[in-house]
Parts: C-alpha cells; structure tokens; sequence
C-alpha cells in the first residue's frame, strides 16, 4: 500500500478502500472462524445504551420474584439509600433515576443552573469541564466557552438544532472548556475533526489551569464536572497511593475551595467497587446502571447528603409537604421516573456490588488475559504502540493507540468521534461486518467489556467468545492498517 506523509491523504485513501477493507473483514472472520449462529449476536462490549447486555440470572430472578409483590416504591428507593449508605456512609445519599443522562440533567438543573424566580432578569451561571472524552454528555449543558469551542457538539447525535444536543442547554448556564496540559487534540478521522488524546496529561499542572480560570470566572462560577474514568486514556491514568486519578482528587478541592459542586459523571462506571466518591471527594457521582454493572435501563446518583436534597426534591422523592423522611410522588422531573422493574434492578446490581464484588471482578481479569493474549499476535508495528490496561471502576480493558504517532511518520489511523456518528469509523462498521458489534473506539482509544453475547448466565467470561471478538479486533486492524500505509 502506498505510504503517505500528510494525514488528510491517509484518510482520504481510506475513504477510498471502504468497500474493499469492509470485504477483507467479512473474509478474516471466515477465516477465525466465526460460527455463523454466533454472528450478530455477540459484541465488544454489553455497554452500550443502543444494545445492553441481558440480563444475569440473579438480576432476573429478583425482578420475577419482586414484579409479583406489591412493594410501595418509596420502601424501594429507601432499600437503595440504605445499601449506599452502607458503603460510603451515612453522610451519602442515593436518587435512582431512569437514565445517566437524564441524572446530568438534573442534577446540573438543580446545583449549576441559575434560579428562574425573582424579579428580573435571571443571573449568569458557568460550570467549568475539562476538554476530554464524551464532551457531549456532562459539557452540553451550557452554552460552550470561549467561542471557538461554540460548533463542538454541531453533528454528534441523531438530531440536530434545538432537538438535538443543543436543546440540553439550561436556563442562563455557560459550560467554560479548558483545555488540558499534555493532552494532544491534533485533527484526525476520514470525517477530519479534533481528536482527543489524553495520555500524556499532566494532572499537576492541568489542575493549577483549571484553578486559575475558576479564580478568573469566580463571579459566574457555579460547579465543576468530568468523568469519573481510571484509565490512560481518559487522562486518568496518574493516581494516588489509594488509587485514585489525581486530577479528579485535585478538581474536588478546587471546587471545595470556590465552595461550588463537583459533579462526577460516571456512566460506564460501576459504585462500590470502582470510583470511591469518599476518597476523590467529589460531591455527586451519576452512574448508568444497566452499562457496566449489571442492572435494568437505570441511572443512579449519589452524593453528598447536602447536594442530594435538592435533587431528591427535584425527582419527588425527599418527602411529602406535609412532612415525612420519604416519598414517590410529582415533581419538577417526574418525567424521570425509573419505575418499578428499573428499582428492582438496582437493588439486585447494588446487593451484588456490595456482597459479592469477586463476581463482578472476575471478569474484568479473565477479559485482561485474554485481550493481552490475542495482541501479543498483532503486528509489531502496532503492538509497540500499544497501552492496554484495565479498569473496575468501567468493568473493561483499555486498548489505547495514540502512541503509534510518536514518531516522524503517520501513525494507526485515529478515527474522531464524528466519524462514530457519521458512520465512518472504519474500526466499529468494520467490526459490524465481521458479525460484531461494536465497542467505542474513538480518538486512538478502544474500550472493550464483557456482557453482550460474552458471558454465561452468571456474568461470567465465555473465553470461546470473547477470542473470536478480540482476534476479529486485532485483524481490522491489521486491515486498516495496510490500507492506512501504516503496515506494509
């Protein structure tokens, strides 16, 4: 294949092969030999809100023996604070909550956002986020700043305009995106966009930027956000010595020290067993329960007692008017009700988290053997490029590549997250023509969970299965590679 110096060729040259790396694929998985039956049926990872794992079989056993009892739904909300406490403490406090996002949603609404009462016109609010991964979940809810950053959620999604990410935007709410110190967010993908490429952040130096502007914006400044990942790839890779990613140790007491919120989006993260909010300190964390722990379609945020009464207010949950320590009833964001079977679920993931973590543990080891086994078989112009590591806090293994352009020539083809979206990333369509379903593998970083097709009644690892989905990996791309001019 023809080597290229300037990277907008490379893509482009991708663009060009499309049909016959997407042939290649369909080929190789002949050849690993992908039973057919198999094909469509399993993935990547069980993580992904478009197709969930199924569920265990003590989640279902739970919710068949609970969907047959008549259980008012506050004793269950109660059931879930009673476990949170259990393991952070009494000082924390839990809301369930039908999705992760729809807990960004209000948990923002009810600690960033200004007030809408009074008379006048309302005040300005900003909350500060850092420039990595998955901006447009935690970092859409304000009107982006400075300006240059005013187009970054324009395509992601399935709508667009008021219907789509910018709809999310809150009342008088800014969203300032400070770029991280270390981190690299070079153009890449056959849709040529900003990637971003964490690695190499300095968390030290990062968090004393990120002090300054707060100290710059203290008059509007009403919270702090991030994710609440562990890995390289997400920036987070330094930690401290009880294993906790610096920066988010170090945006806590930034946000204590301006007296604002820290709130942690952890959606493929999993409690007890993964990020400790006792320990970062942040104040609220907000989980997507049926990604990575195990649960129904749910979210869950915890936090701090203090910043939880306002958001439990919000969901009808804190109490009735007429004065009680519990309720299940109208509020500002009934609309986020989880339901009956969705409780049930987190308390059948929570009471596994909390009594049996080894089960939930297991897993993420057996993965980490079996994707370091099958990339010791990649190309060695690839594998020395490789950081793989793995997290429990996501349940998953962490495939990064970024450092494949550390040298004078093109590296492995990064493809952006607007390539996800406009469906030409190559690694994760080309994985679909395998039999695959795919994993996020945005900006040089590959993400890679048990659960969907992989595993047995009991979560544990099917090895069979995930060998056919990680060798499969490993041979688009060595495919793309080629076509790349990456590999000879």
């Amino acid at each position: 294949m023809a080597k290229f110096t300037k990277k907008f060729e490379m893509y482009s040259s991708l663009q060009a092969n499309i049909a016959n790396i997407y042939n290649e694929a369909r080929n190789a998985a002949d050849e690993i030999g992908i039973p057919q039956e198999l094909r469509g049926k399993f993935g990547l990872t069980g993580a992904i809100s478009g197709c969930p794992s199924p569920l265990t079989k003590k989640v279902r056993e739970a919710l068949n023996k609970g969907t047959t009892e008549v259980i008012p739904l506050a004793k269950l909300v109660d059931e879930i604070r009673s476990i949170v406490k259990d393991v952070y403490g009494d000082d924390y406090d839990a809301a369930p909550i039908n999705t992760c996002e729809a807990g960004l949603w209000v948990t923002f609404d009810c600690l960033f956002s200004p007030p809408m009462q009074g008379r006048g016109e309302s005040y300005q609010a900003r909350y500060l986020i850092p420039y990595e991964k998955h901006l447009h979940h935690h970092g859409s809810y304000g009107r982006p700043f400075p300006g240059r950053f005013k187009d970054i959620v324009a395509d992601r999604g399935s709508t667009a305009g008021e219907l789509g990410f910018y709809g999310k935007r809150q009342n008088n709410t800014s969203v300032y995106i400070v770029p991280l110190v270390g981190a690299d967010y070079s153009v890449h993908g056959i849709k040529y966009h900003p990637t971003i490429q964490l690695t190499k952040v300095d968390p030290d130096a990062s968090a004393k930027k990120i002090n300054t502007i707060a100290e710059r914006h203290a008059s509007l400044l009403t919270g702090i956000t991030s994710l609440g990942y562990d890995t390289p790839g997400y920036g987070y890779g330094i930690k401290d010595t009880d294993g906790t990613p610096v920066l988010q140790k170090k945006l806590a007491q930034i946000a204590c020290n301006f007296d604002v919120p820290y709130v942690i989006d952890n959606a493929w993260g999993v409690p007890f067993i993964g990020h400790d909010i006792s320990k970062s300190g942040a104040d609220v964390i907000i989980y997507s329960m049926d990604k990575a722990s195990e649960s129904t379609t749910a979210g869950l945020i915890i936090g701090k007692e203090e910043y939880m009464v306002p958001i439990r207010r919000a969901l009808g949950m804190h109490g009735d008017r007429y004065g009680t320590t519990t309720s299940y009833g109208k509020a500002a964001y009934v609309t986020n009700d989880p339901g009956k079977e969705s409780l049930l679920g987190i308390i059948a993931a929570l009471k596994e988290l909390r009594d049996n973590p080894s089960s939930m543990i297991q897993p993420v080891d057996d993965l980490y053997q079996i994707v370091t086994e099958e990339f010791e078989q990649i190309h060695p112009r690839i594998k020395n490029g490789l950081k793989i590591t793995k997290s429990y806090n996501s349940r998953a293994v962490e495939v990064n590549y970024e450092n494949t352009w550390n040298g004078n020539e093109l590296g492995f083809p990064i493809f952006s997250i607007e390539d996800m979206y406009a469906g030409s990333h190559i690694l994760q369509v080309g994985a679909s023509q395998m039999g695959i379903i795919p994993t996020v593998a945005y900006d040089g970083n590959i993400y890679i969970s048990p659960g969907l097709g992989t595993t047995d009644d009991n979560g544990q690892i099917i090895p069979e299965r995930v060998r056919y989905a990680v060798k499969a990996l490993v041979k688009l791309m060595e495919i793309v590679g080629r076509y790349s001019g990456f590999l000879d």
